[in-house]
């Protein structure tokens, strides 16, 4: 009978265990304007994060007049595939409800179901309450908009680690905003009780951990947000009636307990906000840059303002740092369509592109880098950023080719400016004069990849080519006070392809004919070290040095003809791929050694030069080398061959240079490069105080997407847009 009982009892605690699944949700609302028919219509944001992409929840009335829903989007935000150790599986998504209300009276909205994943105080069941009133506010004039809201999925510390959560809470009304925890059972939270070791102040949302063992179960937290006005407003509905709303008392704004408000004390609205917090074991230290992660600049600060144009893509850079820890990933929480990249040099960029009917919005973007050491997991602090998505201020597009990139720019957008009073982030070379190609109606740059000041930066995934459009005096200036326009333009080329189309870093080799030499190649190659036994995998460029290690290198010819000899007259090293550019450093002049690091090597044969010197970056914000060597062939054994004069010095007396060449005993002078050659990038000082990103300029992030292939070193492209798609219904959580 047991054993009945217990096979009979077996598919339920299986049914049961896989249920466990929930790590929290949050959700807001935004008023979108009437309809033609007079009824009203919201969009209803909510971020949910499961153990599966698949759930989702599924929102009832709960009171009131709730409407019926006519669109609906949905898309993931972030996930965590793996599960080891203390790291669980998890995957965050947002579903955005459009839906057609017929009154603007108040109206609930509510999810329910089961079941929390296993949590240290006993949280089952789940039961988020979005409470929403549609009246036009006294003081507005508008109906009241919500806060935005965002936590991170799970948010993690050592044990021994007092932590302070600023939670983000921005209000566009500018009314007062307060955090506390659900007590209405089964209408607000499950258990209704306040995890142990943590303090929560209630009127600045913030949470404050204290202490608390470690365990492999997670807090479940079931919080509520909701905003109040600072002065007594009423809200007028369409049939004419009234309510009306007061400000919070000041003794309870910052009241620790979960309570309601007494009488008349009513928020204009009410959010959920469901999260799960590991306590982890102990760290070895708890100083910020060891093995909790800190941040560095260009990290925006926590509540920085960031202005973001619509069909513009915004990136945020996030830089960390861990000397005990190796960074691994940075988990992020935002609005739809958002993606997090990690860049070569160990950084990442968050991306997000707002669509036109997401103008006039604000949106919470939270962030928080993880570092490992051994089997542990370590989490910096949380920052998160608000984002007011506005309309475009500057008239532009950009299109990208094989080697330059075009922006044209509309000069009714800035109709006191004109070309001249702009310059690109190197204007030195003719080709980065605006004054080129410009036009009555347009400011138009043709900026090569390779000059100008170009910049590239990378991911795993892209290469991507940046430059600037700024204000200045004077075309020759360096410096300006003049901050009135400030144009980024950015194409982006992925670095993997198909077989039929790809696109690498890694130079190949040069194949030439002379006349009495034939068809000859040749190569210039990276290797490890002074051995020269293998070269760099050409998959791996490209390559990062620290400043001041060796690099080796090996130009080496390949030719039918074998009593020639290679010579290198000459190499530069340039920011670009280009030895005419600037600024240019010469490591080899006139076959003599110039860079005083610099060693060579016995070669093998006599069509081979080995070399190498300590690494170095140009001063400025070039981060990437290219090395370029002007190489020719000559008979070996003939003494009146270039090659056979060796280092010419021309201060020296009797030093000469072969004014010209004889017809088969040596070749043409023919240009090699290779490259780039990255530094990896050191850990900066203390963090520089952080400007407030709002800046009283005008700002372009004007990137345009962009496939590159390279067939038989013909380059084609096309433009990718990422666009979000209505899908069908997914099954939903009931």
């Amino acid at each position: 009978m047991a054993s009945t009982l217990v096979i009979l009892l077996l598919p339920l605690l299986v049914s049961l265990a896989s249920a466990s699944h929930h790590y929290g949700s949050a959700s807001t609302f935004t008023y979108k304007g009437k309809n033609p028919d007079g009824s009203h219509r919201i969009d209803v944001r909510s971020r949910e994060t499961f153990t599966g992409c698949h759930f989702v929840l599924n929102w009832n009335c709960y009171s009131g007049n709730c409407g019926s829903r006519t669109s609906y989007r949905r898309g993931t935000l972030d996930s965590n595939p793996s599960a080891v150790g203390y790291n669980r599986r998890w995957c965050e998504t947002e579903t955005v409800a459009t839906r057609r209300v017929t009154s603007d009276k108040p109206f609930d909205l509510r999810a329910s179901s089961c079941c929390w994943v296993s949590n240290r105080n006993h949280v089952s069941s789940w039961s988020p309450l979005t409470s929403v009133d549609l009246g036009i506010r006294s003081d507005t004039g508008k109906p009241n908009r919500s806060p935005d809201i965002a936590i991170l999925p799970s948010l993690r510390v050592p044990q021994n680690c007092p932590q302070t959560y600023k939670l983000p809470s921005f209000d566009p009304d500018g009314d007062n905003v307060r955090c506390r925890y659900g007590s209405i059972r089964s209408v607000e939270c499950s258990s209704c009780t306040s995890p142990s070791g943590f303090d929560l102040d209630q009127g600045s949302c913030t949470l404050n951990y204290r202490s608390a063992p470690a365990d492999s179960k997670a807090f479940a937290f079931e919080m509520v947000v909701e905003d109040f006005p600072k002065t007594n407003i009423s809200l007028i509905y369409d049939d004419g009636s009234r309510s009306y709303r007061t400000p919070l008392p000041v003794r309870a704004k910052r009241q620790a307990t979960a309570t309601m408000y007494p009488g008349a004390i009513t928020p204009l609205s009410k959010l959920p906000l469901h999260f799960s917090f590991l306590v982890n074991p102990s760290a070895p230290s708890c100083q910020e840059g060891l093995y909790l992660p800190r941040l560095l600049p260009p990290t925006p600060a926590n509540g920085a303002r960031i202005q973001a144009e619509i069909n513009k893509e915004l990136e945020i850079k996030v830089k960390a740092q861990a000397s005990s820890a190796r960074i691994i990933d940075i988990m992020i929480s935002g609005p739809l369509n958002i993606s997090n990249h990690r860049t070569t040099n160990g950084d990442f960029a968050i991306r997000w592109t707002p669509i036109t009917d997401e103008l006039g919005n604000y949106f919470s973007i939270c962030f928080a880098v993880e570092a490992m050491a051994g089997s542990r997991i370590y989490q910096s602090e949380m920052r998160c950023v608000v984002v007011d998505v506005v309309d475009q201020k500057v008239k532009s597009y950009v299109s990208c080719s094989e080697s330059a990139m075009t922006v044209e720019i509309e000069k009714s957008s800035f109709p006191l400016l004109s070309e001249d009073h702009l310059r690109l982030n190197d204007p030195t070379n003719t080709v980065c004069s605006l004054q080129r190609h410009s036009n009555s109606t347009h400011v138009v740059a043709v900026i090569p990849l390779n000059a100008c000041g170009t910049q590239i930066e990378e991911d795993d995934d892209n290469l991507i080519f940046t430059n600037e459009i700024t204000t200045v005096d004077r075309g020759t200036d360096v410096i300006t006070r003049k901050h009135l326009l400030e144009v980024q333009v950015c194409c982006q080329y992925p670095k993997r392809g198909n077989v039929s189309q790809s696109f690498t870093v890694h130079r190949p080799n040069v194949t030439v004919w002379e006349k009495g030499y034939g068809r000859f190649t040749y190569g210039f190659e990276f290797y490890p070290d002074s051995t020269f036994r293998t070269m760099v995998d050409p998959n791996s460029y490209p390559l990062e040095y620290e400043i001041g290690s060796r690099v080796f290198m090996q130009i080496e010819a390949t030719s039918s003809i074998n009593n020639t000899e290679l010579f290198v007259e000459s190499c530069t090293a340039a920011p670009y791929d280009n030895p005419n550019s600037r600024p240019k450093y010469t490591i080899i002049e006139n076959g003599c050694n110039v860079d005083s690091t610099l060693q060579s090597y016995t070669p093998d044969h006599q069509r081979q030069f080995k070399f190498s010197m300590e690494a170095f970056k140009f001063i400025g914000q070039n981060n990437q080398v290219y090395i370029s060597c002007s190489v020719m062939m000559c008979e070996a054994g003939n003494p009146n061959t270039r090659c056979a004069q060796g280092c010419i010095n021309s201060t020296q007396p009797g030093g000469r240079l072969i004014a010209k060449r004889e017809v088969v005993t040596q070749t043409s002078r023919h240009l090699v490069s290779q490259g780039p050659l990255r530094l990896k990038r050191s850990a900066e000082g203390a963090e520089s105080p952080v400007m407030n990103l709002n800046l009283n300029l005008v700002f372009i992030a004007g990137c345009l997407l962009a496939a590159v292939g390279m067939i038989s070193a013909v380059i084609m492209y096309k433009t990718k847009v990422s666009k979000v798609k209505y899908q069908p219904l997914p099954t939903f959580e009931s």
